[in-house]
This record gives structure tokens, sequence and C-alpha cells, in this order.
């Protein structure tokens, strides 16, 4: 049975994750289409904007946060492997690692490419297509990735 730390751990990590990916959820539903309907020099000037203020402490606090707490819960899963609720909280960890890794690894690299483009230079339009087809593409995966996460923290809970 789920109990004690491993229980708030696990309920912190249902609600971060489940943050996040509501965050993520916004941007794959209605944000990035609003950027899309933009011509590319305001489209591209309101995502590096929107880039600038995304690493705010709460926002950070929640999407990295959440990851720290899951992996510590993930550790006291480790001991009880012979309990449902542990598969879940290891499930939930490696969906909620996911998105985190795709957001260092894909995300934020080319945000800060998109920083660097001048959105008056010829070219800029094309890399704004290219820019919001690929990272919506993938902002989709960290959505799922993320919202999978919560719902197997939330299984992790009731199974406990």
């Amino acid at each position: 049975m789920i109990g004690g730390y491993s229980q708030v751990l696990t309920t912190i990590a249902a609600v971060g994750a489940g943050v996040s990916g509501g965050v993520f959820f916004a941007f794959s539903t209605f944000v990035m289409k609003a950027l899309r309907r933009l011509p590319a020099v305001q489209g591209i000037s309101a995502m590096n904007a929107i880039n600038k203020a995304a690493p705010a402490p709460l926002f950070m606090l929640a999407l990295f946060g959440t990851g720290a707490v899951a992996i510590v819960a993930s550790v006291a899963a480790l001991r009880h492997l012979d309990q449902h609720w542990a598969f879940y909280v290891l499930a939930g960890t490696a969906l909620y690692l996911v998105c985190l890794i795709l957001t260092a690894v894909y995300h934020v690299p080319r945000n800060n490419a998109l920083a660097l483009v001048d959105p008056t230079a010829p070219g800029a339009a094309h890399t704004w297509i290219q820019y919001l087809s690929s990272w919506t593409a993938w902002n989709h995966v960290r959505t799922v990735t993320a919202v999978a996460g919560s719902v197997a923290f939330i299984l992790a809970l009731r199974a406990g």
C-alpha cells in the first residue's frame, strides 16, 4: 500500500505533471495556432517574448521540480516493486522525464535559435513556418508524455 512520503511525493508529481502538461496542451491546441495566424514578423516577435518570459521561477519549479520529485518517488518505488503502485510511479516518472528531455534537447535549442532570427530579414518567414511546424509537432509529444505521466501517478495513488 502506498503511504507516507511515497504518497505525498506521488501526489505532488501527479499535480506537477498535470500542470506542465496543461501548459504544453495550451500551446498545442491554440497558442501556436494563434501565432501562425500572425504575420511572420509579429509571430517571431511574440514567440520570442513568450520564450523570454517562460523561465519564470514558478513555471521552472513546476516543470523541473516535478521531475526531481518524480525521481525521488521512483527511488522509493524501487523498494516496493512487489506492489502495483510502484510500477505506475516508475512509468509516470519515465513519461515525465521524456517531456523534460524533449524540452532540454529539442525545444530550448530551437527557441534559442529563433531568438537569433531578425524577424524582418529575408527568409525569416520561411524560418518561422519551419519552426512552427516542427516545434508544435514535438510539443504534442511533450504534452502527451506529461499528461500520461500525470495519469500514471494518479493510477499509482489509486492502486496503492
